[in-house]
Parts: structure tokens; sequence; C-alpha cells
């Protein structure tokens, strides 16, 4: 995710309202000392406004600021006038970076990880490190702060009390629609992370596996070209299939197997089996079906047994 200027907002206005300590040379004048160890900041998804005082002065006080990409994070660090040194750290030098991050870390270093934008470890390299460091008994410590999976969840309109991040789901549709149906029963609302490119197949798979389940598609979230389009699925996916590809970073969220989807267009259960049967396996088809009508997956497994075997039987 990259970073922005404040929606609706000019170049210069969160250094005016920033106290005169946390504004360019003062913040890292005034910076206090901070403990030895790891610190996993947050930074912000966006909006630079989203940051804490406390992540500025962890950031200001840091030995090195190791991030994604640190053309990225040098943005940020320039916008409030930090200077402390960028060390990068991807899945693509993570192998041979860490023992020396974990070395400087061992020798007393304090350093603060960021991502590219929000929360580190959410769809990044940094789980590793933070594990290696605790197995070698340093100290590691959270700054929280934004997170994209958490500002989609908030608007999006779907229940909150359960929810269950997977990230990107596979590329190709035959995978994609395979893990879907893994996730199809989560009593809980589903949240993904998509690329734009791919946003219409994702959705038209959702449509496939999942039905008319209420969801939303949450772009460019806390930027000046925020939108958060809210429906049902096939809904969506009309939509979506009608327009250009979108630009952005977009956080797609499915809610919960739902009381209206369990008498849907008034099929039976071995109308709604035979066709899951076609294309997944008796465990996907029975998750599938399970979800879509709301029925307990076990009685549902069972019946997709039986409907299997006389199907075959049939077909002698």
């Amino acid at each position: 995710m990259s970073l922005g200027e404040p929606r609706g907002a000019p170049p210069n206005r969160l250094e005016k309202e920033l106290p005169a300590s946390f504004t360019a040379f003062g913040l890292r004048a005034e910076a206090e000392p901070i403990r030895r160890g790891l610190h996993v900041v947050a930074t912000p998804i966006g909006n630079l406004g989203d940051i804490s005082l406390r992540a500025l002065a962890t950031l200001a006080a840091a030995d090195a600021v190791v991030a994604e990409d640190t053309r990225v994070t040098k943005t940020l660090l320039a916008h409030y006038g930090i200077a402390t040194p960028l060390v990068a750290y991807h899945e693509h030098n993570a192998a041979v970076m860490r023992p020396h991050l974990i070395a400087r870390l061992a020798g007393g270093a304090a350093l603060a990880l960021v991502s590219d934008a929000g929360t580190p470890l959410i769809s990044d390299p940094g789980f590793k490190l933070v594990a290696e460091a605790l197995a070698q008994n340093i100290e590691v410590t959270s700054v929280p702060g934004a997170s994209a999976v958490l500002a989609a969840l908030v608007v999006a309109g779907l229940p909150t009390d359960r929810f269950f991040f997977e990230g990107f789901l596979p590329p190709k549709s035959g995978p994609r629609r395979q893990r879907i149906a893994e996730l199809a029963s989560i009593p809980g609302t589903l949240v993904f992370f998509e690329s734009p490119r791919r946003l219409g197949e994702t959705l038209a798979d959702l449509v496939a596996v999942l039905g008319p389940r209420e969801a939303a598609i949450a772009r460019e979230l806390t930027k000046y070209f925020e939108t958060v389009r809210r429906g049902r699925l096939p809904d969506l996916a009309s939509a979506v299939a009608e327009e250009a590809i979108p630009k952005g970073e977009i956080v797609l969220l499915v809610g919960p197997p739902g009381a209206e989807e369990a008498v849907l267009a008034g099929e039976g259960l071995d109308e709604r089996l035979g066709r899951a049967l076609e294309k997944f396996s008796v465990k996907d088809a029975a998750a599938v079906v399970s979800a879509e009508t709301g029925q307990p997956r076990r009685k549902v497994y069972a019946r997709a047994i039986e409907l299997a075997a006389e199907l075959q039987e049939r077909g002698r």
C-alpha cells in the first residue's frame, strides 16, 4: 500500500496541527531513548495523519527503521522530519537480512519494524523476524495503530462480533473456489485483500460458491478517493463486471451465512447438492451447501455422501 496526502488536506496541514515538539527537527531532538529490542510499529494506510505520537517518537528514537520498501517509508519519515536510517527487509532478502538484524538486536540495538502501510506482519514478511527475535529472548514491543483490515470492517456494515482474515485468495479460479468452499461455513465475516485486476473474477467465484451473501468492497481507505460499496455479492459482481478495472488498494468483505439464505428459491437440498457435486468433492460440496442453506454441516455432509453414491450408481 502506498502513502499519500490526507484526504482533502493541503500538504502542510499536518505539521501545522501537530505540537511544535513533534515537527521536523524538534521531534528528533526531544525524542526520549526507547528500550532495546524490536518495536513493531503501525504506520498509516494512506492518510499521513493516522499515526500516533508514540509511533513518531519510536521511529525517531530507533537505531534504524526496518522497512518493507524503504522508498515508501522514506516518504513518511521525511514528512515528519525523521532522519533515522532505513534498512530494507522484504520477502526477497529476508533470509539474508534476518540474521544480521537479529545480531544487531542481540547486541542491544533498538529497531523499529514497519510495513509499507498499516500494521506489520499482516500479509508481510515480518512474522519470521518477530518469531526469531522471541526465540533469541529479544524483547518485542507493539506500537499499535492503523490497519486496513479493521478500517474496512468497521465501515462495511457487516457483523463485527466474529471475523476471519484470509488475506489474498489463490490467483487461479479452481484453487480459489476450493479455498472459498473451505471458508464457507465460518460463522463470521470474511475479510480478503484483492488486487484490482482480479476483483471481478474473485467476485464471480464468491457468487458461485457462497451465493447471494451480503458483502462490501472497500477501496483506497483513508485516502482522498475512498469508496465503500455495499450490497449482495451477485449485485456487486454484476456492477464490477460492467466497469473499468478499478485503481487502488482493495479490501473485500463477505458476511457470514445468514438466515435469509436458508430458503433461497425454494430449492431442495438434493438439487443444491447435485449441482455442487458437479464442481466440488463431497466434503467441499457439503460445506458450500451448508453455508448456502444454513443447515447443519454434519447433516448436509451425510446426505452428500448418500447422494454421491446414488449418482455414481446411476452412472454405471
